[in-house]
């Protein structure tokens, strides 16, 4: 376990001290941040965080450990970690590991005994930003000059990694479905696997003619789907493009749904632009409402961009969804092209229980 020192330096130069408590070394990413009390493992394992460096603002993290079966993905895509306090105690059954292990055997830098209440305003008023952790150079004007190098670069390229290398079967019964892997999660697979669809898991780059094709090759692939789910993933990955690109060409063919990053996929499918947000919404608490509902809804969200409403003129787009706080774009639909798509993660509401944004797109493939 490391115990040395640690250093944050965001791009706009503010320095924040504190201890390893994770991995060593150095790591550039985009700094943001996460207000759930819960779901720390969650957020470590989710491919949507990939190259961040993301700052809990709950002041005790690591209280229940790190246990397998809740992690999204097979590892951590994280850049870094920033904590207040680490447990010193692992209080859960069911827990298989510290939250340090975890983190050293994901090569995960983490820090804590960091101002994490200071770093969460200045996020607050400055915004999300780039920064960089490290265990070795300590100097902020080198560091900061490191943070220009790594945004210098091409951009973050991790869904090449993240998403699933070939067509892969998941399940045998059901409305034939196609995910489009962009950074699909433990969670939503087991959601759907629940509502009884037969899910195949297609690479980023497949083209559309062979997602909408699926011809059986011995029992690896499945029949032609019903229907398309655009998964949530990294926001500015460079392989979006090549989605983007697919889901034009798949538009009007079959329903489609994009969740999370998906939904922002969708929308630029259909001729709208994205833009970054000042503070993005990461947490388990977002108020939403349908447009001439009064009643609410509390969401799972973890977006730092948007989807500009003035991109959408005259193009039959109906906002479905908005975020209650701020009035921003949290769902889109479009009946002509039988797309739709939340912002917001379509989280389970418990124990063997499937969120109804799911459950409705799958009720309408069965009726097709």
């Amino acid at each position: 376990m490391s115990k040395g020192k640690a250093i944050l330096v965001l791009e706009n130069g503010s320095a924040y001290e504190g201890i390893s408590c994770g991995a060593t070394g150095e790591k550039a990413g985009w700094v943001s941040f996460y207000t759930g009390v819960v779901g720390y493992q969650e957020v470590i394992t989710s491919p949507s965080n990939a190259g961040k460096i993301i700052l809990m603002t709950y002041p005790l993290i690591g209280n229940y450990g790190v246990t397998k079966k809740f992690r999204e993905s097979e590892q951590s895509w994280l850049a870094g970690l920033i904590i207040k306090e680490k447990s010193r105690i692992t209080s859960n059954w069911q827990a298989e590991e510290d939250l340090t292990d975890a983190l050293i055997n994901e090569k995960v830098l983490a820090m804590e005994a960091v101002d994490t209440r200071a770093l969460m305003v200045e996020l607050r008023q400055a915004g999300e930003q780039w920064g960089i952790i490290s265990t070795r150079d300590f100097k902020p004007q080198s560091l900061k000059k490191k943070i220009k190098r790594a945004q210098q670069r091409q951009g973050l390229d991790l869904m090449k990694k993240i998403s699933s290398k070939r067509i892969t079967k998941l399940s045998k019964k059901g409305p034939a479905v196609a995910i489009i892997d962009i950074g699909v999660t433990n969670s939503l697979i087991i959601q759907l696997t629940r509502l009884g669809a037969q899910l195949n898991l297609i690479p980023y780059d497949a083209p559309a003619d062979k997602i909408l094709a699926l011809s059986p090759k011995g029992d690896t692939l499945a029949l032609s789907p019903k229907g398309i789910i655009i998964s949530d993933g990294p926001e500015t990955d460079r392989g979006i493009d090549i989605v983007v690109d697919t889901v034009k060409r798949l538009l009007g063919r079959l329903p489609i749904f994009g969740l999370g990053t998906g939904c922002q996929v969708l929308a630029r499918a259909m001729g709208a632009q994205i833009k970054k947000m000042h503070l993005g919404h990461h947490g388990v608490n977002y108020p939403i409402m349908q447009p001439g509902s009064l009643k609410g809804e509390i969401t799972v969200q973890n977006h730092s961009y948007m989807i500009d409403e003035d991109s959408f003129d005259g193009n039959d787009v109906e906002i479905t969804w908005r975020n209650i706080n701020d009035q921003s774009i949290e769902g889109i639909r479009n009946s002509k092209l039988k797309a739709s798509g939340c912002q917001f993660y379509p989280a389970s509401g418990g124990f063997d229980e499937v969120n109804p944004v799911l459950e409705k797109f799958i009720s309408g493939l069965r009726i097709k």
